[in-house]
């Protein structure tokens, strides 16, 4: 972890103010994130207007590009932290160079990682996925490969301005996109206005042709915005800055490979699912997608966090600091609380938004897919703890020892958890998301136990006492 500063005692923000700004701030993240998932959705669903096999190819395919995008998702973090310090701090120019190196270290994440997905469908077959899958999964990521530079470059930007307190401007630019997402996907997909039928490479298409729009159009606001511009976000950009370059890795690594960690304990549960049948992997993908929707408001709360956090530290106070924390948590379990009650009544219809109750193909994957959804809404608590937790570490820069900690909780216990209870007891899919809350549920305890300890251990230390053991 990195060193904290030793403030002098200042005054501490109210608790009351404290809730307002991190749900205020929260609210806008969570949006962008919902707004985020909605075209993710689209994609889903309109993938099942296909029929089941191209719906559990796209399922497949995305848990084959996810641990790249949110690796790359998890680089980018680390600006949020950087920048909202050097805000505290009233560091104009280390706050432009962050941005300049960020673009850098998402381009050099982008190349291997679109070489090794244009070869997909082979490791798909060769990891034991039905061959016609595969194939039908690997025509969508040759499309959708292209997508992760301007999806990288969006993340640099967005976090960019969320550290400055203004999410709104990627909150506007995300909600226009869901429309012009699904309009693409309908005319790529179905081949409307005379053009051919590509079905799952027309989706592919059209998610990369949406997400180099949102980038063009989010840098040339911060470019022309009075409040941004003034940080001249492209002046120098080709200067090398290689402390700020290994800075970012140093610190976004660890933080990718902890989502990569979460991400892969879920891509894990869909292959196995893809060992159990075409119907398991089905019903999966609609209930991944279901709680994937939940879980961007305790992700936007995370981001919140980690702001607030940062600028905290910036202002070399400690005590907002924890403070910020243990409101995000608070917050957290209040939306859990309201989400698996919802999770729980709705299964049903969710299910059904996704796959046609009046297809016979389709009934199985339902009834699966209900099953899935009532389980993962037993997880809504923990999940949300466990990432606002690691959010508040982050906005410390403490993020080694908490990767560590996710990848143990998620794939030596998650993961173990999950091939005992499907395949040993032959619980089958309901046994894979019963690991799932395994390794969610560990994952929450030891983060926010470590952010209670290290907190905890620098009130004392500016207060004077002994050190926490």
């Amino acid at each position: 972890m990195s060193a904290l500063p030793s403030p002098a005692s200042q005054t501490a923000t109210t608790w009351s103010a404290e809730v307002r700004a991190t749900f205020n701030l929260g609210v806008m993240l969570a949006l962008t994130q919902l707004a985020s998932i909605a075209m993710t959705t689209t994609d889903v669903v309109m993938a099942g207007w296909l029929g089941p096999r191209y719906l559990a190819a796209e399922s497949l395919a995305g848990s084959a590009v996810y641990p790249f995008f949110f690796f790359g998702m998890g680089v980018a973090a680390a600006l949020a932290p950087m920048i909202a310090q050097d805000i505290g701090r009233g560091n104009s120019n280390g706050i432009r160079r962050s941005v300049q190196q960020g673009f850098w270290v998402m381009t050099a994440l982008s190349i291997p990682s679109m070489i090794f997905l244009s070869h997909i469908e082979t490791v798909l077959v060769l990891l034991g996925q039905d061959p016609h899958i595969a194939a039908l999964g690997g025509g969508y990521v040759q499309a959708v490969l292209w997508s992760l530079l301007p999806s990288f470059g969006f993340l640099v930007l967005r976090n960019f301005i969320s550290a400055h307190g203004r999410p709104r401007s990627a909150l506007i630019i995300m909600l226009a996109a869901i429309g012009v997402n699904g309009l693409s996907n309908y005319v790529l997909m179905f081949g409307a206005f005379g053009l051919p039928r590509l079905e799952l490479v027309g989706l592919g298409l059209s998610t990369t042709l949406v997400s180099w729009l949102m980038f063009v159009v989010l840098l040339g606001f911060c470019l022309r915005d009075k409040h941004f511009r003034k940080y001249q976000l492209l002046a120098g950009t080709w200067k090398s800055d290689w402390p700020h370059f290994t800075a970012i890795f140093k610190l976004g690594s660890p933080i990718g490979f902890g989502i990569i960690a979460e991400v892969g304990m879920f891509a894990l549960a869909t292959f196995l699912m893809g060992l159990i049948g075409a119907d398991a992997l089905a019903g999966n993908a609609v209930a991944i997608q279901a709680t994937a929707v939940v879980f961007m408001v305790p992700m936007g709360l995370s981001q919140a966090v980690t702001v607030r956090v940062g600028l905290a530290i910036g202002r070399d106070n400690l005590r907002d600091a924890r403070q910020v924390g243990i409101v995000g948590i608070g917050l957290s379990i209040g939306f859990a609380v309201l989400s698996a009650s919802c999770l729980i009544v709705f299964a049903q219809d969710i299910a059904e938004l996704f796959l046609d109750k009046d297809r016979a193909n389709d009934q199985a994957a339902i009834t699966l897919a209900v099953t899935f959804i009532t389980v993962a809404a037993f997880f809504q608590l923990v999940d949300g703890i466990q990432a606002v937790s690691a959010g508040a570490l982050r906005g410390m820069k403490d993020t080694t020892i908490p990767m560590c900690m996710q990848v143990i909780s998620y794939w030596g216990v998650g993961g173990t958890s999950m091939v005992i209870l499907a395949f040993t007891l032959d619980f089958q899919g309901a046994g894979i998301w019963a690991g799932l809350v395994i390794g969610l549920s560990v994952a929450s305890v030891v983060l926010s136990w470590r952010f209670h300890h290290l907190s905890k251990r620098a009130m004392q230390t500016i207060a004077g006492l002994p050190e926490a053991g």
